[in-house]
């Protein structure tokens, strides 16, 4: 870390152990992911009054290159967090999960869905087993009656909304399959 590690205790004592605990678990993901610049870590009992014990609320702030990484675990969704071991614990391992995130996307490693070519039928000639297809950019696209996959094609009517797998054909762009779009699919 570019600037030293701060740990602040809020309404609890101090101690030692805990902080060692802290400092063990900032050491490892600076070792995970060395670009970390600044680390704040919150431990606090903000449930003070209660008759089990303690709930404790464990913040992490991480600042990394253009942007920051925000732990806040709340103590009220899990109750192992009477002890504070534990809830260190969690907050760090939630912290890795967001740094392996931030990591994978800065590589350009995430995984992005494209959305499936769409268009409206522009033309249908079933004596000749073929339609045209406007895409969502104003190009026309062929297909034939053998790739049109959801059901009859003699059923298709000009203005249906269809997504379709676009490839190269030897007159042009023709569309290898083609499925109608229901009112429940929905296309962005």
């Amino acid at each position: 870390m570019k600037q030293p590690l701060q740990i602040t205790f809020r309404d609890i004592p101090r101690s030692d152990a805990v902080e060692a605990k802290i400092r063990e678990k900032a050491a490892k993901l600076d070792e995970f992911y060395d670009q970390i610049m600044a680390c704040q870590v919150v431990i606090e009992a903000p449930h003070g009054h209660h008759h089990k014990g303690y709930l404790y609320h464990v913040r992490i702030d991480l600042t990394v290159p253009n942007g920051e990484i925000i732990i806040n675990r709340d103590p009220k969704e899990h109750h192992a967090h009477e002890d504070a071991y534990v809830a260190i614990r969690d907050a760090f391992d939630a912290a890795r999960r967001k740094l392996q995130d931030f990591a994978r996307k800065q590589r350009g490693d995430v995984k992005t869905h494209e959305t499936p070519a769409h268009g409206t039928v522009l033309e249908i000639i079933p004596s000749q087993d073929f339609g045209r297809i406007q895409t969502s950019d104003e190009r026309e696209v062929y297909f034939h009656r053998n790739s049109f996959l959801d059901g009859d094609f003699d059923a298709l009517e000009i203005g249906d909304k269809v997504r379709f797998v676009e490839e190269a054909g030897e007159k042009g762009p023709q569309a290898s399959t083609v499925h109608l779009i229901g009112k429940h699919n929905i296309v962005s």
